[in-house]
């Protein structure tokens, strides 16, 4: 090590370096264990597809990012419902239906979307390989306009 490279500092919240594998305990270290586990831990590998654990402050980010779409996704839909719901004196039965068809297909979109995005930023982190692109972000995007510019239409269109 030369005196411009530094040791990795270690987590604060695990008390190890960047990169370390995690300690086994006791039970798994005497190989002991249900049958459950060992099936939830294979088909949490398969899932994840393999790779080292990334520090876990990385991974609660990761999930904490998955809740901001899904909570962006449980929003849209219920924006959707209340166009339909409650916008029948301000716009007229097709473009209401349109509006709230189009916010429901942007919640849906993102819902499941959301999935696939932390699935995939989960796996990078443990291969250590750059995190994916982010396709949920020009979808809601370009969505989100296309509502907006339907209404921006509608509101000059509208005999005042």
């Amino acid at each position: 090590m030369t005196a411009h490279e530094e040791a990795p500092s270690p987590s604060p919240i695990t008390g190890k370096a960047p990169g370390a594998a995690p300690a086994a305990t006791g039970a798994e270290a005497a190989g002991a264990g249900s049958g459950t586990d060992r099936s939830r831990r294979g088909l949490l590998a398969r899932a994840l597809g393999g790779g080292t654990d990334p520090d876990p402050r990385f991974t609660l980010a990761n999930e904490r990012t998955f809740l901001a779409w899904i909570r962006t996704s449980l929003a849209l839909v219920a924006g959707g419902i209340a166009v339909e719901a409650f916008t029948s004196a301000l716009f007229g039965p097709e473009l209401r239906k349109s509006v709230a068809v189009l916010l429901l297909l942007l919640g849906l979109l993102t819902g499941g979307g959301s999935f696939f995005r932390w699935l995939n930023v989960e796996r990078a982190m443990r291969r250590q390989e750059p995190l994916p692109a982010p396709l949920l972000t020009p979808l809601l995007a370009v969505g989100g306009a296309i509502v907006a510019a339907v209404l921006i239409v509608f509101v000059i269109v509208r005999p005042a």
